[in-house]
């Protein structure tokens, strides 16, 4: 230990100018902006005891507001897997017209503020909407509900699969997809088995982002939620309006649910993402 505390203050060995300061302003930002802050997430609902902590989870509303936060988050990021990877082989692979701006318009959610992506939402589906109209009256009712919720976490996750998947995709070599066809593969064979095997991994990642970023995703659902407990209600929201009920324990209570999955889903998927390397390897 002696010998490491040495070390850091001669520079680490490092032939790096200013190894020693950048390292300790690293460090000194990421206590600050995000060990501290997570640590008082953690800590915050646990001062008025314990009591006051299982009486704060105890609440329907917060369970039902959960519930539609995961289960939304989670569809959407599973129907954005495939939708990401026919997006991503298209930018790689394809050779359209207007491929460079299809490029920029993957990253638009990323830039919008998400008030302004979930008022253009609402006002593509809304039941008086461009696309909502008719669609209502096909029966398609997808403002103002779970399938809306779906749809506005879908649009700010994509982008996570498809830039997760794109720079593997540039990776892999066309030569195995043409030896794989020439050894009598068929082609459901070697999109299966040549493709999508090497690209596991990015798809479980890009997965797993998509997963954490819909679960506390706020200005991009609520215009097109609908927000109506017990159905349409998601648990960012709740935490508002718990926060305007002065209801701190209740609020920090679903924030730390929120954070404690979140953190379980991207370990969960560092561990599969890893497994199905080795896996990879082993073939």
């Amino acid at each position: 230990m002696k010998q490491a505390v040495l070390s850091f203050l001669r520079g680490g060995g490092s032939a790096l100018p200013g190894y020693r300061l950048a390292l300790g302003v690293t460090l000194l930002w990421t206590g600050f902006f995000i060990v501290l802050p997570l640590c008082a997430l953690i800590i915050r609902p646990w001062q008025d005891g314990v009591g006051a902590m299982v009486a704060a989870t105890h609440d329907t509303r917060m369970f039902a507001a959960l519930w539609t936060s995961f289960s939304s988050a989670f569809l959407a990021a599973v129907l954005n897997v495939p939708l990401g990877l026919l997006l991503a082989w298209a930018l790689v692979r394809g050779d359209l017209p207007g491929r460079k701006v299809a490029d920029a318009l993957i990253d638009l959610p990323l830039a919008l503020p998400t008030a302004v992506s979930g008022i253009t939402l609402a006002t593509l589906y809304g039941p008086q909407g461009w696309l909502g109209a008719p669609l209502a009256k096909l029966g398609l009712v997808l403002a103002y509900s779970r399938t809306g919720i779906v749809l506005a976490l879908m649009f700010v996750g994509l982008p996570f699969v498809v830039r997760t998947v794109e720079p593997v995709l540039k990776n892999l070599p066309r030569d195995m997809e043409e030896a794989a066809v020439l050894l009598g593969a068929r082609p459901w064979q070697v999109v299966t088995r040549v493709v999508i095997a090497p690209l596991l991994p990015a798809l479980v990642t890009g997965f797993g982002l998509a997963f954490a970023r819909g679960v506390g995703e706020y200005g991009s659902v609520i215009f097109i939620a609908g927000n109506q407990p017990f159905k349409s209600e998601i648990a960012p929201l709740l935490i508002v309006v718990r926060l305007q009920e002065f209801d701190y324990a209740g609020a920090t209570a679903i924030a730390l649910i929120l954070l404690l999955t979140s953190l379980l889903a991207l370990v969960l998927v560092s561990l599969v993402r890893r497994r199905l390397s080795v896996w990879g390897e082993q073939r």
